[in-house]
Formats: C-alpha cells, sequence, structure tokens
C-alpha cells in the first residue's frame, strides 16, 4: 500500500500542475485579447497587422516631409517675388516756391524692399508745371536727390 500512497501523491501533483496550466493559458487568452482590442482599435477592422500598419505610415509620413518641403519652396519663391514689387510708397506735399502756397509740389517714392524703384517729383510754379523722375538702385540715386525727395524715401522705407 506505500506504492498505492505514492501514486495517489503524483496524481495530486499533477492535478494541480494541470490547474497551474490552465491558469496560466486563460490569463495568456486574456492577454491576448486586449492585446488584439487595441490593435484593432490602432488599425481599424482591417486584416493588416502592425508591420504594415507602420509601413504605411512611414510612407504618409514621407509624403508630408514632401509636401511641406514643397511648401517651403514655394513660400521662398513668393518672398523673392514680394521683395521684388513696389511695396513701400509715400508722398512728401510741399512749396517748392516761396511765391506759390497751397503745398501744391509733390516727391512720390515707389520702392521694393531692396530700396530700388522711382522717385517722381511735380514741381508746381505759379505759370508752368514740371515733372521729374529719379532711378534709385538700392538706395543709390543716378541723380542727387532734393530734401524733398529724401524725406519722401525715406518715409517709404519707414513703412512696414
Amino acid at each position: 500500500m506505500p506504492g498505492d500512497q505514492t501514486v495517489a501523491w503524483i496524481a495530486i501533483g499533477a492535478a494541480i500542475g494541470a490547474g497551474a496550466a490552465l491558469l496560466l493559458a486563460l490569463g495568456f487568452y486574456l492577454t491576448l485579447r486586449r492585446v488584439r482590442k487595441a490593435q484593432v482599435v490602432m488599425l481599424g477592422a482591417g486584416k493588416g497587422d502592425l508591420v504594415d500598419f507602420a509601413v504605411s505610415l512611414q510612407g504618409r509620413i514621407d509624403d508630408l516631409h514632401r509636401a511641406v518641403d514643397e511648401v517651403a519652396l514655394a513660400l521662398s519663391r513668393l518672398d523673392k517675388r514680394i521683395d521684388g514689387c513696389l511695396s513701400h510708397t509715400s508722398i512728401v506735399r510741399y512749396d517748392a516756391y516761396e511765391d506759390a502756397g497751397g503745398h501744391q509740389s509733390a516727391s512720390l517714392a515707389f520702392l521694393d524692399a531692396a530700396r530700388s524703384g522711382i522717385i517722381v517729383s511735380a514741381i508746381q510754379g505759379r505759370d508752368y508745371a514740371r515733372i521729374y523722375v529719379k532711378e534709385l538702385d538700392r538706395g543709390r540715386p543716378s541723380v542727387a536727390l532734393s530734401p524733398e525727395e529724401q524725406e519722401a524715401v525715406d518715409r517709404a522705407m519707414a513703412v512696414s
């Protein structure tokens, strides 16, 4: 009968081992179920796996980087075009002669961001009017500017 007792203990040990294996399998099943639910949330109802999802996500990120680079290049070209536009203007009205009143003479500045453009001056006398046009290339005039013309340039560049 001592052999029967040994067999009983082996049977009890096997039953405990089987119960532990069953609990372990149940734990693994519940963990796998949780992971699959999270995967469905992330991937949607499709049959793809995480690797396929990561590859497609990397492709979309690469496309996004290319689009951002294209936008940056377009903005750079746009900045160059805008800097070349006549975007700084001003007008200075004044009396060119002492006997003339009412500030009938004027100097107008039409410049780009690099201080290049033209200055137009209309000088009104009592019985005549004259118009003068002077070029400005990067802040350097082709002909000396009058104080009023210089003021028009300074005012135009002061406006942002």
